[in-house]
């Protein structure tokens, strides 16, 4: 079970928003290097790096930041979403050593695509899918589609993705805890890892993550808890090796 700190990047700054809204936006650091820096230390083995600017914005618009965090830590895989639209934008990002690129909005409007960079990119290709009441949402989070999650993961799980982000909109930056239920359901539903994300607030979080394991939720990433104080993010990671080896 791994745990992977999220790093929201907004205006060259490290952020955290209320239920994908731009406009409650806290400012965690002007370093989002430092702060790379710091998860790195406390032991993380792959961090979650958004471009918010992009995902709004259709294209990257912190691409700087984002390279400098790739080169800084070639050891540990970085997976980028925001703004992701072309095959251009994922070359660039796997050539700065970027491990994975998430697809959000285009795997919606245009679901050719997925199938597309999957086969020029194999290995290298995440789904994320940011989901309310059922339903996909996109653009930033600031639309809803009449797509539901678990057929597009299906979908996507044969196109060959490596893994679905499933993120439950209604928790994220809410400290609510996670809807662990309909990530174990998804999970259960495919072959490909589950990754959880939305929610994640204390330690009660990871053991109820650690019970799901085996359905193929395979870890969660973690944001404003880790960065509010209501999780340690070491002490998490050692516990979800305790109980998962």
């Amino acid at each position: 079970m791994i745990l992977i700190p999220a790093i929201d990047l907004k205006g060259g700054k490290c952020v955290r928003l209320v239920q994908g809204d731009m406009k409650q936006d806290t400012i965690y650091s002007d370093d989002p290097l430092a702060m790379a820096a710091r998860w790195v230390d406390e032991g993380a083995k792959r961090l979650h790096v958004v471009d918010l600017d992009g995902a709004f914005g259709g294209a990257p618009a912190n691409r700087q930041v984002i390279h400098d965090i790739a080169s800084a830590f070639p050891e540990v895989a970085i997976q980028v979403g925001g703004g992701i639209r072309d095959e251009d934008t994922i070359q660039s990002y796997l050539d700065a050593g970027v491990s994975y690129v998430i697809i959000g909005t285009k795997a919606v409007t245009a679901p050719h695509f997925v199938s597309d960079v999957c086969i020029e990119f194999p290995n290298h290709i995440i789904v994320g899918l940011d989901v309310r009441d059922g339903k996909v949402a996109i653009d930033g989070w600031s639309k809803l589609s009449k797509h539901n999650a678990l057929d597009l993961a299906l979908q996507f799980e044969n196109d060959g993705v490596q893994a679905i982000i499933y993120t439950d909109i209604g928790r994220d930056g809410m400290m609510m805890g996670l809807n662990i239920d309909s990530t174990a359901a998804l999970a259960r539903a495919l072959k490909i890892p589950v990754i959880a994300s939305g929610g994640v607030t204390n330690l009660e979080d990871i053991r109820g993550l650690a019970e799901v394991e085996d359905d193929g939720v395979a870890g969660a990433i973690t944001g404003k808890a880790i960065y509010e104080g209501t999780l340690d993010f070491a002490e998490a990671q050692k516990l979800a090796d305790e109980l998962t080896g």
